[in-house]
Order: structure tokens, then sequence, then C-alpha cells
């Protein structure tokens, strides 16, 4: 059988298959997933993406191992406070991070890591940076994408290189938010805002607003909100 025959033959199994779902609690791994028309179903997850802005600007103009410092830096500390604050990671790609939150708290967490992921960018790498190279002017900016919906996630992939796809809304909004613009460094969309508690919505007393609202045109004008807040890394 030639190649040619082997991709007819598997993408017309593909979409003959019976589809075989079930409800997920936990974020499933790859082995937990068949590589047939398997999947896990989730009525609704909070994705986060996390991703660098202009790291082509940054590849273009500074040394390699400058470059791959800040990708380490800001990898790590993203990953981090995603952990800590009870999101699971589901993908690296390159510059950027993805990681689900489920449960009754997951816009919440959410959000919070995001804020958390603007502290650590603000407070600890940055200066990081300034102390280590005081000739160099660049810093790092960054974009955090959030969305809610249902997910289906399949695995993808051929025998012994195969990964998760998680398809949804979500996931693919999250990602898009993070090519807006880095002055607002965190984004997330009404249903996240609707779901969070009162304290991560204004600061202090009278409340001070930590969100404003845009609508996203491009996206059939969706409500969104931005923040330039943090919120501190103990």
């Amino acid at each position: 059988m030639t190649l040619g025959d082997e991709l007819k033959t598997e993408v017309a199994k593909i979409f003959a298959t019976h589809w075989k779902t079930r409800d997920g609690s936990t974020v499933p791994a790859p082995e937990d997933v068949g590589l047939g028309n398997d999947a896990v179903k989730f009525e609704t997850a909070t994705v986060l993406y996390a991703d660098l802005a202009d790291s082509t600007g940054m590849v273009s103009g500074q040394t390699d191992y400058f470059a791959a410092e800040v990708y380490k830096s800001f990898l790590y500390s993203a990953a981090r406070i995603i952990r800590a604050e009870g999101g699971e990671i589901t993908a690296y790609d390159g510059d950027r991070i993805m990681a689900v939150f489920l449960g009754g708290m997951k816009n919440t967490s959410a959000a919070r890591a995001g804020l958390k992921i603007n502290y650590a960018v603000t407070h600890i790498i940055n200066p990081a940076i300034a102390a280590q190279y005081p000739q160099q002017a660049f810093r790092l900016k960054h974009v955090v994408g959030i969305d809610a919906s249902a997910q289906f996630v399949a695995r993808t992939g051929v025998r012994g290189d195969n990964d998760l796809v998680w398809v949804g809304r979500a996931a693919n909004y999250a990602a898009k938010l993070t090519t807006l613009p880095a002055d607002y460094p965190t984004w997330i969309t009404g249903s996240v805002y609707d779901a969070l508690v009162p304290e991560l919505k204004v600061n202090g007393s009278p409340g001070r607003p930590m969100w404003e609202e845009r609508t996203w045109t491009a996206m059939n004008n969706l409500r969104i909100f931005r923040s330039n807040w943090w919120w501190s890394v103990n």
C-alpha cells in the first residue's frame, strides 16, 4: 500500500467511525484516550493561554542565549503559577503555554493565575533582566487569554507520536485573545468575568474596578474584559 492509499483509507475510517464519548472530571493524559474516535467531554472547562508578545522581534534582535533565557523564565513562572492555582498544563507551544482549569472555582482560579503571571513579569522577570543585563533595553511583554465553554477532548497523531486536542470555543478563543494588545496583559471573556468572585472584580473600598469591558468586534461583538492589574505572588 502506498502512502497515498494509506491516507485515503485512514481518513475515510476517521469520518465513518462512530465516536465513543464519556464525561470527564479530571484533565486526561494522552494515554487515557484511545487513538480511534474516542473522546472525553466536559460540560464546561476554563482554558488559559499565556503567550509572549512579539517573540519574533525578540529572536530577530537578540542573541539566542538571551532569547532562550527569556523563554525559560516566562514559561517556568507561568507554569508554576498555573499549577499553584490548580490548573493543569496541557501543552507548550514554542513561546506559549496552554492550561485547563476545572471545578467550581475554575474561572476565578484561571483569572487570578493571569493576574499573577502579570505580577511575575512586572516584578520578577523584568527586574531580573535589568539586573543581569543593565545595558539591555528589552523588557518582556506578554498576553494571557481566558475563556470557558464545553470541551471535547480527542487524541490526535499517529501511534508513538500523538497528543490531545481540545475542541471547543474556549481553547480557540483563549488562544485568539492572546493576539490582543499587550498594554493590557490579561483578557477574559464575559462568561469568565461573570463567574469571578467579587474580590477579583474590584479592589479595596470603595471598590476600584480591576477590569475594563470591551467589545470584540472581530468575534461577533463578543463581550470581553481586559486588565493591567496584577495579583501578588507570595
